[in-house]
C-alpha cells in the first residue's frame, strides 16, 4: 500500500488502541480521567507510533505486538505536552487546535493528568507481551524510562527552561534537542526494533537513523515557529521568538536550518541502506517530516 494509506491505517489503530487504554470518564475520578482523554485522544500525528510501527515492520512484527509500545510512547508524549503547556513552563494557552489542558480544566487537574499518562504508559508497556521474553520486555521498560527522565526528555526540557535568553551555539542546541525531543523519538523506532528481537548492529544502525529524525524533527519546528501560521500549527505560532529561546532558525537563520533539514534527512536515508526495501516506512517517515514544512 502506499505511504499515505499506510500511515492513514496506523494513526487510527493508535487511536483506537489509546481509547482502549485509557480510562472511562464514567470511572472515578472522572474529571480527571476526561481530562486525560482529553489530552490524548483526537489529535495529533502519531509520529512517535508510526515510528514504532515502522521500525517493527523491518522485522514483520504484527502490528497487535506495536500497539503496547507504540502507545507507551505516545502517552509519554502526550503527558510532555500538558506539563510543557503550564504557566510555570511555556506557558501555552493553545495545543492541537484547541484550548491547553490546564485551560479547559485547571493548572491542578492539568498536573495530575501528566503525572497520570505517564504512570499509564509504563503500566501498558508492563503488562504481558504476546510473543516477547520477558528480559527483552524488561529491555523496552528500561529504554523508555531513561528516555523519558533527566538523562532524556525530562532532562532536555530542563536545559530549555535554563537556556531562555541564553546564546548557545550549534552544539549546545543539539546536546540539548538530544534530550528534548531526540530520546524519545529514539525510544519509539528501537522499541519497534525490540519487538522484533533486532540484533546489535541493526539497533546500532536504526539508533543513529533515529538520532537523525530526532533532530530533524526539532529543526523543522523551529522553521515551523518560524514560518507558518497559528491555524497551520494548531498552536502559538512564533512563541519560541517571543519567549527568547535559542533555536535552529535563529542561530543558523532560516535557509541555513532548511538545509541542515535536508542534510539530515539524508543522512537518515543513508544509515538504513543495510535494511534494504524492509525500511521502506522508516525512509518515508524521514520524508514526511521534512515535506511537512517546504
Amino acid at each position: 500500500m502506499d505511504f499515505s494509506t499506510w500511515m492513514s491505517g496506523i494513526q487510527q489503530r493508535t487511536e483506537s488502541a489509546l481509547e482502549a487504554a485509557l480510562p472511562a470518564p464514567t470511572l472515578a475520578p472522572a474529571n480527571l480521567h476526561e481530562a486525560m482523554r482529553y489530552a490524548v485522544l483526537g489529535g495529533g500525528k502519531r509520529v512517535r507510533p508510526l515510528l514504532c510501527h515502522a521500525a517493527g515492520s523491518i522485522f514483520n512484527i504484527a502490528g497487535s505486538v506495536l500497539d503496547a509500545p507504540a502507545i507507551a510512547v505516545e502517552l509519554i508524549h502526550a503527558y510532555s505536552l500538558v506539563h510543557d503547556d503550564l504557566p510555570c513552563m511555556d506557558d501555552d494557552d493553545l495545543r492541537r487546535g484547541k484550548p491547553s489542558c490546564h485551560v479547559q480544566y485547571d493548572e491542578a487537574t492539568a498536573l495530575l493528568v501528566g503525572d497520570a499518562l505517564q504512570t499509564l504508559a509504563f503500566q501498558t508497556l508492563s503488562n504481558r507481551l504476546a510473543g516477547i521474553a520477558a528480559a527483552r520486555q524488561l529491555d523496552m521498560l528500561h529504554l523508555l524510562a531513561v528516555a523519558s527522565g533527566s538523562r532524556g526528555m525530562a532532562g532536555g526540557q530542563a536545559i530549555d527552561l535554563a537556556a531562555v535568553g541564553q546564546q548557545l551555539d550549534i552544539g549546545e542546541l543539539e546536546f540539548m534537542h538530544i534530550h528534548k525531543t531526540g530520546a524519545l523519538i529514539r525510544s519509539a523506532v528501537l522499541l519497534g526494533a525490540h519487538c522484533g528481537e533486532a540484533a546489535p548492529d541493526a539497533l546500532e544502525h536504526l539508533g543513529h537513523y533515529a538520532n537523525r529524525i530526532g533532530l530533524l524533527f526539532q529543526v523543522v519546528d523551529d522553521i515551523l515557529d518560524a514560518e507558518a501560521s497559528t491555524a497551520t500549527l494548531g498552536k502559538t505560532a512564533g512563541k519560541d521568538a517571543a519567549q527568547n529561546k535559542p533555536t535552529y532558525v535563529n542561530i543558523l537563520g532560516a535557509r541555513e536550518a532548511k538545509a541542515m533539514a535536508s542534510k539530515l534527512r539524508q543522512d537518515a536515508h543513508d544509515v538504513l541502506a543495510p535494511f534494504g526495501a524492509s525500511a521502506l516506512r522508516l525512509h518515508e517517515l524521514a520524508d514526511f517530516i521534512v515535506e511537512r514544512t517546504f
